[in-house]
């Protein structure tokens, strides 16, 4: 089984990030697919869902009306388009998770940091 995540990098306050999760070993479509991020000395938090079919997401307030997710179930990604980012409440490390009853697998992350 493999998350993996890519997209991260550096960005100016108020710009535009789409992450991505390339996913392998498991029937992807079965799960659903979440975004997580933790940023230093902090916990990590919940950032958005989607259902395994896509049709259902649901956002942290946090990121509500900036962050979308979606997912392509005949490629094994999902993704996370990011606008109007802020230095303090979006520079984390974000990791994706896919999620099956009681069966969960995490990815390693990929850090995002938004800077001037």
């Amino acid at each position: 089984v493999q998350l993996v995540e890519s997209g991260g990098g550096l960005v100016e306050p108020g710009g535009s990030l789409r992450l991505s999760c390339a996913a392998s070993g498991f029937t992807f479509r079965y799960y659903d697919m979440s975004w997580y991020r933790q940023a230093p000395g902090a916990v990590r938090e919940f950032v958005a869902i989607i259902g395994s079919a896509g049709g259902t997401t649901r956002y942290a307030d946090s990121v509500k009306g900036r962050f979308t997710i979606s997912r392509d179930n005949a490629k094994n990604l999902v993704h996370l388009q990011m606008s109007s980012l802020k230095p303090d409440d979006d520079t984390a490390v974000y990791y994706c998770k896919a999620r099956s009853g009681s069966v969960e697998y995490w990815g390693q992350g990929t850090q995002v940091t938004v800077s001037s």
